[in-house]
C-alpha cells in the first residue's frame, strides 16, 4: 500500500448557513482582522458588519507577485492581525500568502517555487480563516498559494504546511448566484483536481476513498448547474471542490495543472477554463503513453467509462470524446481559443516540464507529448 501523510486545516465547517453562524461564535477571538475579499466589498457586507474594527484588501483577479507585495505592506503597516479571506481561489490564495508571509523578513523569491528558492516560510504565520464562495480550486483545504510572476510568464506556488487554514468554512449557500461561466469553469477545475490525483503515480488509499465519494456526484451536479440553479448541485460541487483540494495535496496532480500554470501566465486565461480545455487531451495522451511504456491504463480506463456513462447522449464513442463534446456545448473554449498556437506551445511545454504538478503525472511525458496536449481540441 502506498504510504501517505495527512495534513488538513485545523478545523473545517461545512453546511448551508454555517459561515455567519461560525464567525459570530469567533468574534471574541478574531478581533480587528485583515479581511481579503473580491473586487466588490458589497458582496461580503454581512461579514464586514460583524467586526467593529478591520482592515481590508481587495483582490480583483488572480494574484501576482506585485499584488502580494502591496498586500504585505498593508498587513505589515499596523499591528499584525488574523487574516480572513472570503472569495474564490484567487482571494483565498492571496489571503493565505499574506497570513503565511506577513511576519517574514526575506524577499519573496526566497519562498516562491520554480522561479525562486522554494524554501519553507521562516516565521510563524498569522491565524487564517478561509471562506469559499466558489466551488473549484479547493484552496481552502491546501497548504500552497498560487502566485503569478509576470516577469517569468508563469504561476508558481508558495508552499508550507503551516499555511493550512486554522478554519476552513465551506457554505454552499455562498456559491449561489455565481455566474454560469465561472460556475462551470471552476467546477471543471474541481473535477480535474479529482481525476488527476486518482490517476496519478502517487494515488493512495486515502485519496482514492475521498475521490470515489466526491467525483460521481460532481459529474451529475455540473450538468445540472449548466442548466440553472440547483441547491443540491451547489452542495455537491462545494463538497467536491473541498475534497479536490485535499486530494491534490496528498496525491499530486498532473499534466493539466503542470501546463495550466504556464498557460495562464503567458495568455492570461482563467485557470478553470484552461483546465476545461486541457483535461481531455491530457487524459488521451497519458493513456496512449502508458500503453507505449507498457504500464497499466486501468485507472484511466475507469475514468473513461465513468465519463461515458455520465455524458451519454453527447457526441463521441468514448467517455473522453463525450466529455469534450459537452464542454464545448456549454460554451467552454478549446486550446486554440485560449491563445495557444504552434509558436508558443513548445515554449509552454518546455517550461511546464519543471512544474511541481508534473511530478505525479501517471506517464513519462516528453516536451513533444506536452505540446500535443496543447494542440489537441479534444
Amino acid at each position: 500500500m502506498v504510504p501517505f501523510d495527512i495534513q488538513l486545516p485545523t478545523r473545517t465547517v461545512f453546511g448551508r448557513g454555517k459561515a455567519q453562524q461560525t464567525l459570530e461564535g469567533l468574534l471574541g477571538t478574531y478581533k480587528n482582522p485583515l479581511i481579503v475579499h473580491g473586487a466588490d466589498p458589497q458582496r461580503v457586507s454581512w461579514l464586514l458588519e460583524l467586526f467593529d474594527g478591520y482592515r481590508s484588501i481587495s483582490c480583483a483577479g488572480e494574484p501576482d507577485i506585485i499584488a502580494l507585495e502591496a498586500a504585505l505592506q498593508v498587513a505589515r503597516g499596523g499591528e499584525l492581525a488574523p487574516v480572513i479571506a472570503i472569495g474564490g481561489g484567487s482571494v483565498i490564495d492571496l489571503g493565505k500568502a499574506i497570513a503565511g508571509l506577513a511576519a517574514t523578513k526575506k524577499p519573496l523569491l526566497n519562498y516562491l517555487e520554480v522561479v525562486g528558492e522554494g524554501k519553507p516560510i521562516d516565521a510563524e504565520p498569522l491565524p487564517f480563516i478561509a471562506i469559499a464562495t466558489t466551488s473549484g480550486t479547493g484552496a481552502e483545504a491546501t497548504k500552497n498559494a498560487v502566485i503569478g510572476v509576470p516577469e517569468h510568464g508563469r504561476k508558481v506556488s508558495i508552499r508550507d504546511a503551516r499555511m493550512l487554514a486554522d478554519l476552513a468554512i465551506v457554505d454552499p449557500a455562498l456559491t449561489e448566484g455565481c455566474p454560469r461561466s465561472i460556475t462551470l469553469a471552476s467546477g471543471l477545475d474541481a473535477i480535474t483536481q479529482l481525476i488527476e490525483p486518482y490517476v496519478s503515480s502517487r494515488a493512495n488509499a486515502f485519496t482514492d476513498a475521498i475521490i470515489r465519494q466526491a467525483l460521481e456526484p460532481a459529474l451529475v451536479a455540473i450538468r445540472q448547474l449548466a442548466n440553472g440553479e440547483d441547491p443540491d448541485a451547489r452542495d455537491a460541487m462545494a463538497y467536491a471542490s473541498y475534497m479536490s483540494g485535499i486530494a491534490l495535496s496528498h496525491a499530486g496532480l498532473g499534466a493539466v495543472h503542470g501546463l495550466a500554470g504556464v498557460v495562464g501566465g503567458i495568455t492570461g486565461a482563467a485557470h478553470g477554463e484552461i483546465c476545461a480545455a486541457l483535461l481531455v487531451p491530457a487524459l488521451v495522451i497519458n493513456r496512449e503513453k502508458l500503453k507505449e511504456q507498457g504500464q497499466s491504463t486501468e485507472r484511466l480506463d475507469e475514468i473513461e467509462a465513468l465519463l461515458a456513462r455520465h455524458f451519454a447522449g453527447y457526441r463521441g464513442s468514448t467517455g473522453f470524446e463525450r466529455l469534450s463534446s459537452w464542454v464545448r456545448n456549454v460554451g467552454m473554449r478549446g486550446p486554440s481559443d485560449l491563445g495557444l498556437d504552434g509558436e508558443n506551445t513548445r515554449q509552454i511545454a518546455t517550461l511546464a516540464q519543471n512544474s511541481s504538478s508534473m511530478k505525479a503525472n501517471p506517464a513519462d511525458l516528453s516536451i513533444q507529448d506536452l505540446s500535443r496536449i496543447l494542440s489537441l481540441e479534444g
